[in-house]
């Protein structure tokens, strides 16, 4: 594999992969034709001529149906950015491909808080602020219980999230029909109704932790290497295991709170990443650009393919899943 070596400075270098370029490149155009298409494809069609036209603020006719489509792709790309980080920190940490915050229990700690606030009738304000607590609380509890490295830890965030899905149940089933149909779609992920603010939240806190995110991407390379060879070249190895997870959850649990969620996302899209960049472990920032691309042509699909009616994203997310997780399964086996 070609390396490009980067010396901005003298204590600071970093390494770029060629076909990482090459693939976040790739990848980079996709997500531009995907959001050409999503805000062309509708109830109302719009020529993609119209589309750039609208973007560049040339008058067109398409500018109303343009500018009310916009608010969701910004928010779906933000989103699934945050998840692809957030599967790739998660499973370049442990390891193990299954490690994503719908597997340890992050989606469903943010489920039950959410389903909670619905169904006691809370003011739909602190909804966002608790469901993040309620992720952040799951993943604690995974980290308290789980090494950060291996299946313990995988194994742990499986059996914490099933203990919260049987308390949302619970939660769900005793509440009024209507708050908790509510509930339900919440938890299963939808961008409809939201745009740019909920998208705010998400950017400023992949903003605040770049840096972070930067010191990830090298130190990830050493995740490969065991504790004792990591240790004997002179790495913490539990310090840094632990503030890239955290990192992780924190990315994941700020997503989940604002729109649900959506799965498959933080799973796929690091394995679908590195494969891509044939990389030893899932690249950063091909595994944002494949989260973004993967959320936006799933949102597309969901509010397109049975119109009038309007599926949550996270429906047709989570129908993936299945069929990924077996194909994992089967190439594991050979």
């Amino acid at each position: 594999m070609t390396r490009l070596v980067v010396r901005p400075a003298a204590a600071v270098s970093f390494t770029l992969h060629r076909r990482g370029l090459l693939a976040g490149a790739g990848l980079i155009v996709a997500i531009v034709v995907a959001v050409l298409a999503s805000l062309s494809i509708g109830s109302t069609f719009v020529q993609p001529g119209d589309v750039v036209r609208a973007i560049f603020d040339i008058p067109t006719w398409a500018e109303k149906v343009v500018e009310l489509r916009t608010p969701r792709i910004v928010l779906a790309l933000v989103v699934g950015a945050a998840l692809g980080l957030a599967g790739a920190l998660l499973q370049g940490v442990s390891r193990n491909p299954l490690a994503s915050p719908d597997v340890i229990g992050v989606s469903q700690g943010a489920g039950l808080a959410a389903s909670i606030v619905i169904v006691a009738g809370a003011p739909i304000a602190v909804l966002p602020p608790l469901a993040l607590l309620g992720g952040l609380g799951a993943a604690a509890v995974v980290l308290l219980f789980g090494s950060v490295r291996g299946n313990r830890f995988v194994l742990a965030g499986i059996a914490v999230a099933v203990a919260l899905r049987a308390l949302t149940e619970i939660v769900i089933v005793g509440a009024a029909p209507v708050d908790g149909q509510r509930a339900q779609v919440w938890i299963v992920g939808t961008l409809a109704g939201w745009g740019y603010d909920e998208a705010l939240v998400v950017a400023i806190v992949i903003a605040v932790l770049t840096p972070v995110l930067f010191w990830a991407g090298r130190a990830l390379d050493t995740s490969a290497l065991s504790d004792d060879v990591a240790r004997a070249i002179g790495v913490r190895v539990g310090p840094r295991r632990l503030v890239m997870a955290v990192s992780g959850v924190i990315l994941a649990a700020f997503a989940t709170a604002q729109v649900g969620a959506v799965d498959f996302v933080a799973l796929a899209a690091p394995q679908i990443a590195r494969r891509l960049a044939k990389a030893e472990r899932p690249p950063l920032f091909c595994a944002a650009l494949t989260g973004a691309l993967l959320t936006v042509v799933a949102d597309t699909a969901a509010r397109t393919l049975f119109a009038p009616t309007q599926l949550p994203v996270g429906v047709l997310t989570a129908a993936l899943g299945g069929p990924y997780l077996i194909w994992l399964l089967v190439r594991g086996k050979r």
